[in-house]
């Protein structure tokens, strides 16, 4: 279709590119329920729990999107009951079985009836050890690393925190941190029997400083209820991820998580002002500050920051919000080769820096998972590429007017083949679900090889076409999507059972890839489980010997999130 006969001229834009995605009858259903309120949190499947809350028909939305989502337990968003996880986890192989090469440390004290009767008098009616329950804080979101721990504790306050990792430590017991288990590197599940010490319960909002936007709050706090708080007062959390609805605040600072937002509000690393933590030996470090300035020593809160709970585990956090924007506005492009995605991405720049809030890209293999699997309508036709424009910002006529100029431009230079623009929430909301249901879909097909690597903008995608072209058949499809405006590329390669073959294919070839063209191996997922020895690929080994001096210095006898993130630690014998 001639993009002449979508958009017409700029100043009638907005009214002539109404022509939104035909909602298929899920999002139909969806949106006559429940559209304004979702769209005011973007919320996908992942986060349905929170509006069961709300007063939305569990048995409705269950229906609406799928058996793995259900009412929360214990106020605190679940991926799946303890049903669903005996049913879904027993497929599931142990890591310890995938990985045969890889043994427990003996160094590990075992779990006996006297440090279970501890727990108990610590945490009464707070400590799990049913084998059912347990399943889901066993098994990754992605159903592809399983442990075997026996218990799990929910402690409430940091005091807690600090005696289960004191005792921890006096015995040698190993210990998982967990927050919402939405990881996708094995990071977050115990590897053998580690115990897991679930933030779930860690849910206060502390203070709110509502001049300053700054938000103090405990590490299990759910984002997307974060979100909902920070919206009565006109501000916005600075991430915004696909699993709003179950991650929780303090995974996402472990593990530095990116997200949508990336792109107008930085890092966490820029927008965490302070940080309280706890040591493996039960110290607590409280640099819960709530300053924009503070040069007095070393950076403490950084040291926690993306470390994936095997430095300390973070309790409570102090983060900048910005202020909530005024008027947004989606523009959902399609474009006939790569090239005119970044050409269409530079002019992005040139003409709505200022009110530019994201710009995502996904290929056409990636549409097809979603249309196929998840129902979804694709608004546009088949187009080798498609992206995701949002502006947000103060003055409604002010980003009009520079969104339509781009878009002017954009259909002159052809760089774009057709479009649609969106200005009504529910309507925003139909055409982010392309985007952000991308993984979702793809699970519904079997196993889904996940990469989250960064690259520069002039190779991003020649990954993508080498993989596909390197795994043929062996592979139900690769795909790559991704936020452009950060250089961070979602690929992935899906396949109907987990492949040798595949895998081989695959590693180190994608790691081997990505450290030729500079690029780096984990954007903002971590490493985990699944990387720690691929580090090398974009650390020096310099720098990693520093990595494992500082966790040899606050954590001697490696009990907080052993055999991740870095490729070796060695335990202190047990006192």
């Amino acid at each position: 279709m001639q993009m002449s006969h979508v958009f017409h001229h700029p100043l009638c834009c907005k009214m002539l590119l109404c022509r939104f995605a035909k909602n298929a009858s899920i999002l139909s259903s969806l949106t006559n329920c429940i559209s304004q309120q979702a769209y005011r949190h973007r919320i996908h499947s992942s986060a349905l729990p929170q509006f069961c809350q709300k007063g939305a028909s569990a048995s409705l939305l269950s229906t609406l999107h799928g058996h793995r989502y259900v009412s929360p337990i214990n106020s605190c968003t679940t991926r799946h009951n303890s049903n669903e996880a005996s049913s879904d986890t027993h497929k599931v192989q142990l890591t310890s079985e995938r990985f045969p090469q890889l043994k427990r440390n003996d160094s590990y004290g075992r779990l006996n009836e006297a440090d279970i009767e501890y727990f108990k008098k610590l945490l009464p009616g707070r400590v799990v050890s049913d084998e059912d329950e347990l399943e889901g804080a066993n098994t990754d979101w992605m159903y592809l690393a399983r442990g075997s721990s026996k218990l799990m504790l929910k402690p409430k306050t940091t005091q807690e925190v600090s005696e289960i990792l004191k005792y921890c430590n006096s015995r040698c017991l190993a210990v998982t941190p967990q927050g919402g288990n939405t990881g996708l590197v094995g990071g977050s599940v115990p590897v053998f029997d580690e115990i897991v010490l679930s933030t779930s319960l860690m849910n206060d909002i502390i203070h709110l400083d509502k001049a300053s936007g700054i938000l103090v709050c405990q590490a299990g706090c759910i984002l997307e209820s974060l979100s909902t708080y920070l919206e009565d007062h006109d501000l916005i959390m600075p991430l915004d991820l696909g699993a709003k609805g179950s991650c929780q605040i303090g995974g996402n600072i472990s593990t530095n998580a990116g997200g949508l937002r990336l792109l107008r509000y930085g890092s966490l690393r820029g927008n965490v002002l302070g940080i309280e933590a706890v040591l493996a030996d039960g110290t607590i470090i409280d640099c819960l500050s709530t300053l924009r300035k503070d040069n007095t020593g070393y950076d403490l809160k950084n040291l926690f920051i993306g470390s994936e709970g095997t430095l300390g585990v973070v309790t409570a956090v102090s983060i900048q919000c910005p202020p909530k924007p005024k008027a947004v506005n989606l523009a959902f492009l399609g474009c006939s080769s790569y090239e005119n995605v970044l050409a269409t991405y530079s002019e992005c720049k040139n003409n709505c820096a200022e009110i530019l809030s994201a710009f995502e890209m996904m290929d056409l293999q990636s549409m097809k998972f979603v249309t196929t699997n998840l129902g979804l309508s694709n608004p546009l036709g088949e187009c080798p590429f498609y992206v995701v424009v949002e502006t947000s910002g103060s003055d409604a006529q002010h980003d009009e007017e520079k969104l339509n100029k781009f878009l002017e431009v954009v259909m002159e230079q052809q760089y774009v083949m057709d479009g649609t623009i969106a200005t009504e929430p529910s309507k925003i909301y139909n055409l982010w679900q392309l985007r952000e249901r991308i993984n979702e879909s793809m699970m519904k097909s079997g196993v889904v090889y996940k990469y989250d690597i960064s690259l520069p903008l002039e190779v991003y995608y020649d990954v993508v076409m080498e993989t596909r072209q390197r795994l043929g058949d062996n592979v139900l499809g690769v795909v790559g999507y991704g936020h452009i405006g950060d250089g961070n590329l979602h690929l992935n390669a899906v396949a109907p059972t987990l492949n040798k073959t595949v895998s081989d294919l695959l590693e180190p070839f994608v790691y081997e890839w990505t450290a030729k063209h500079k690029g780096s191996i984990s954007a903002e997922h971590g490493l985990g489980f699944n990387k720690r020895n691929y580090i090398y690929y974009s650390k020096s080994e310099a720098a990693v010997d520093l990595m494992a001096l500082m966790k040899a210095k606050m954590d001697p006898k490696c009990i907080l999130n052993p055999y991740k993130t870095i490729p070796v630690c060695k335990p202190a014998s047990k006192q």
